[in-house]
């Protein structure tokens, strides 16, 4: 947070500047809206990020034609801390917006079109429209395919994105097909620890988790973990991740005593990772009780759910 502190003053000083020596409506002047937000973005402070985006969006409107580029950035913009804050179908329509003028501004196949269509799928994802997302998706992939080397990166993260959402419509020949072709890119086009290799062993731990294949799940889970404990700080929340997502395998697999002390790591970890009062903090608890309570051991289950409302 401090860092971010830290860039916010300067963007602002810069702004006073930039206000004083340039007309009241200078692209500059949007530049520096767009960055302000961009930091209230990453400091969670979207309402704060909403207002100088608009204000970026403004000035660019009275100094851009209309199917500017830049326009459609800053739709883009607009829509992601829309995302954020759970605002759905407005965050659907800025990116809409922003795919009308990319289709007048750019080429056919241009990468950036490609981006547009996987965060409008993202939306439709998070909105439970899986058939709508699968959609958008696939035409980022089609897109990438032509734009992109064949082991590029971003095929990686499109078939991935594609995986996941079959992998939500209980469709798992099909998310697995995705996930391996991931996998492979990744392999080829990444570092053997690179994190990226760890998010897919951990989706594709997932789907087997989804599907009761439980040894394959914590096969692909131990591989996950292993590479984050290699890529990672000690105290990274995504190791806690990891260990949560270990635990409850053993939890179905009634290990319970393998459970718990993957559950107890996981907290460890968040106690140090993450802020006291961290939604993730109160999972770490409840997953506790819930292998105590499996345990038939109800009084330490209850301390623990006890822990949780803290």
């Amino acid at each position: 947070m401090g860092e971010h502190s830290k860039a916010l003053s300067l963007y602002e000083r810069s702004l006073e500047i930039t206000k004083i020596a340039l007309p009241p409506n200078h692209p500059d002047l949007a530049t520096s809206y767009n960055n302000i937000a961009m930091v209230y973005s990453h400091m969670g402070e979207y309402t704060k990020a909403l207002s100088s985006l608009e204000r970026s969006l403004e000035i660019l409107k009275i100094t851009l034609p209309p199917n500017h580029p830049s326009l459609a950035t800053s739709y883009n913009n607009i829509a992601l801390v829309y995302s954020h804050m759970g605002e759905y179908s407005k965050a659907l329509s800025s990116l809409k917006r922003s795919l009308e003028i990319l289709k007048i501004a750019l080429p056919s196949n241009h990468p950036n079109l490609a981006t547009t269509y996987n965060n409008i799928a993202m939306v439709y994802h998070n909105m439970g429209e899986y058939s709508k997302a699968l959609s958008s998706y696939e035409r980022s992939l089609e897109i990438i395919k032509i734009a992109l080397p064949s082991n590029h990166p971003l095929l990686a993260t499109s078939y991935n994105n594609i995986a996941m959402v079959y992998s939500r419509m209980g469709e798992y020949s099909k998310a697995h097909s995705s996930y391996e072709r991931s996998l492979e890119i990744r392999k080829i086009a990444l570092p053997p620890n690179h994190p990226d290799l760890a998010t897919t062993y951990n989706n594709i731990a997932s789907m087997y988790d989804n599907m009761g294949e439980y040894s394959k799940a914590l096969s692909s889970y131990e591989r996950s973990l292993e590479i984050r404990k290699i890529a990672l700080p000690p105290n990274h929340p995504s190791l806690a991740t990891s260990y949560n997502n270990i635990a409850m395998v053993y939890d179905n697999m009634g290990e319970y005593s393998k459970a718990l002390s993957s559950l107890e790591r996981s907290l460890e970890i968040r106690k140090i990772a993450l802020p006291p009062i961290h939604p993730d903090l109160v999972s770490s608890y409840n997953n506790i009780a819930m292998v105590y309570d499996n345990m038939g051991e109800y009084s330490k289950a209850l301390s623990s759910y006890e822990r949780s409302f803290e």
